[in-house]
């Protein structure tokens, strides 16, 4: 058996293991009415948690693997690991002996809890949370009482908070009163971040950082005087997060909190993340190399020593140096399609990870078209995964947003490439069977066409070609245009299933940005959706009255750097045609997008007060083999 094999199934015992024990105390809820289907393609699905020697050496897990551990830290004392899992559906917050015992569930909320660090006293936590706004805030747990109050009230979002060593002070990073703006030329937004104090009573806030780039993950010095952090541009965090350290150097920098005197800690180029003063004046950080990751301990005379390669996440040393515990991503062998957690009772999530992106149901409702591998490639398979079959693979192009007929016959899908910066590149409306042959392009040649979707009586086809919309008819091949060619980019139109109206997306406010737009398929009737920059992917509910779409509305969740996807910030949401009724559907730190609304297989029915938690569970259990009655 291969190493991966033989994780794989560590990883099925282990979790069928943990679903059978919790699901004897809880009662299967019924099944819900509507189903979501959503890519997440670069989400990781396992992650587990490790102890080390201080020196990364001899590395050990801290606990079985269980879906998704991350963000461990240290308690003061040495006594506790606190750090957030996903066991239970959505992200709370744990602590637990360095030994592994002593398991305790310390939030349990819907909402996305994470990056806790334990008082100096060990009677309170602080950590991050988007309970009540959706947004990313610091707040406080009181560990006796069990009662949280909001710390950081603002229209932005703060991550990392860090305890000052008498507990009087706490450090975070913060995106407030900024605006990173967007990636040049594309779309997905970069980030500015300051580092803030405040006292535990939301007393004494201020900014110690200059309030321009990054400065990220803020650690006290030993005696409470300065606070270390990494440090880099906008541009920078973002190659910083995909490993280029030409063109995403970050330095680790200290200040002094009483007179803003700095220090910069490190010298050229480098990816350098998660600082920690230690004892007898050294300094710990995980850094980049080309092999991976690797923990560094450099001394106070310059000296600094590396421990193996590997793909260590957020580390966290004991403070007499002389542990080390962190996460590890575990990549998972294959494609998957899981259970994720809703935020809304009566639905019921399914998340694709692995490569899948931008699914399409067939109206028989038996089978999902998917776009797979490195986005060159077309697949069927059953809504739970099995039975896949690539029926188109295009290794010179893209082949992406599969649309089917309403006969299921025929498949449309775009075929080149898609980018908004750069040489106008060439795209086209790829129309074949449903089985993969007989495929022939539809769209004018030389142009940069993509994104179908067939009318309800399957005689036309809506896409995007140079930036508006057109729409052509099948047997004729004659094409019209639906919004007016101009410096706009109109794109990913959906045609609804009462045929009434189209929905896309447009950056035509002039900032860049992308909202959403409906529009009648004669042409008139253009108004906006949505006004939150950043809204995209969407897909019509099946009586046409709704959209379901991914959004940026709830900002970062953590910072940049620390990211594993492009668009970390993409929670979905629900709205009305008339732009009323907006819920959200997720919130995590993970990026999802492309999804699509359908009723639940069967006709099944939801009744009576599902419980979201309980409905994850059991979802979760039959995902890993388990068969519940």
């Amino acid at each position: 058996m291969s190493k991966s094999s033989a994780m794989g199934e560590i990883l099925k015992i282990t979790s069928v293991l943990f679903f059978s024990s919790l699901l004897t105390c809880i009662v299967p809820a019924a099944p819900a009415q509507q189903v979501v289907m959503f890519s997440s393609d670069a989400t990781p699905v396992h992650s587990q948690i490790f102890l080390a020697n201080g020196d990364g050496s001899s590395e050990r897990p801290l606990l079985p693997p269980t879906g998704m551990d991350y963000s461990p830290s240290f308690s003061p004392d040495g006594k506790w690991i606190v750090f957030t899992s996903e066991r239970n559906g959505s992200a709370d917050i744990y602590r637990v002996h360095p030994d592994g015992s002593g398991l305790e569930r310390l939030t349990d909320d819907p909402a996305y809890d994470d990056q806790a660090v334990l008082s100096p006293n060990g009677k309170s936590i602080v950590f991050v949370s988007s309970r009540g706004t959706g947004r990313a805030h610091i707040w406080l747990l009181d560990l006796v009482t069990k009662h949280a109050r909001l710390l950081t009230p603002n229209a932005g979002s703060d991550f990392r908070p860090s305890w000052s060593p008498d507990g009087k002070w706490i450090a975070f990073s913060t995106d407030r009163d900024s605006d990173g703006g967007h990636l040049p030329g594309r779309w997905e937004r970069l980030q500015s971040l300051s580092i803030y104090i405040i006292q535990p009573d939301g007393s004494g806030l201020r900014r110690i950082t200059r309030g321009r780039g990054v400065a990220g993950s803020p650690r006290w010095s030993l005696d409470g005087k300065r606070i270390y952090y990494y440090e880099t541009t906008q541009l920078g965090a973002w190659y910083a997060q995909f490993g280029n350290e030409k063109k995403g150097p970050t330095q680790i920098v200290s200040i002094d909190v009483s007179d803003g005197t700095l220090i910069q800690h490190t010298q050229d180029d480098g990816i350098r993340i998660a600082p920690q003063p230690l004892p007898n004046d050294a300094l710990g950080y995980l850094t980049t190399v080309k092999d991976g990751s690797v923990i560094r301990i450099a001394q106070h005379d310059g000296t600094t020593a590396d421990s193996k390669p590997g793909d260590m996440q957020s580390a966290s040393w004991s403070a007499d140096a002389k542990q080390l515990v962190y996460f590890k991503f575990i990549p998972s062998p294959a494609p998957e399609v899981l259970p994720a957690l809703s935020k809304e009772p009566g639905f019921r999530l399914v998340k694709l990870a692995g490569g899948m992106v931008f699914p399409a149901l067939s109206p028989q409702g038996d089978q999902v078209a998917v776009t797979t591998g490195n986005f060159d490639s077309i697949t069927l398979m059953k809504l739970d995964g099995s039975d896949r079959k690539v029926i188109q693979s295009k290794k010179d192009s893209l082949a992406l947003a599969p649309s089917w007929s309403p006969d299921g016959k025929r498949i449309a899908f775009s075929l080149g490439d898609y980018f908004r910066a750069g040489p106008h590149p060439a795209g086209q409306v790829g129309l074949m069977n449903a089985d993969g042959t007989g495929l022939e392009s539809i769209a004018l040649d030389g142009t940069n066409s993509g994104f179908p979707s067939f009318s309800p009586d399957g005689q036309k086809i809506v896409y995007e070609q140079d930036g508006h919309l057109v729409i052509q008819t099948v047997a004729t091949k004659v094409r019209v245009n639906l919004t007016a060619p101009g410096g706009q980019r109109d794109n990913f139109p959906r045609w609804s299933p009462k045929g009434d109206w189209i929905v896309f997306t447009s950056d035509r406010d002039g900032d860049e940005q992308f909202r959403i737009y409906l529009i009648h398929p004669d042409g008139t009737g253009m108004r906006k959706l949505t006004d939150s920059p950043g809204d995209a992917h969407y897909s019509w509910s099946p009586d046409g009255q709704s959209v379901v779409f991914a959004s940026a509305r709830m900002g970062f969740k953590d910072e940049r750097v620390l990211a594993t996807t492009p668009q970390p910030y993409g929670e979905l949401f629900t709205i009305r045609t008339d732009g009323t009724h907006l819920r959200q559907l997720t919130d995590n730190q993970w990026e999802e997008g492309t999804p699509i609304w359908f009723n639940e297989p069967g006709g099944k029915q939801a009744t009576g007060k599902s419980s979201s938690h309980s409905l994850f569970l059991v979802q979760a259990a039959a995902q890993v083999g388990m068969k519940t009655r």
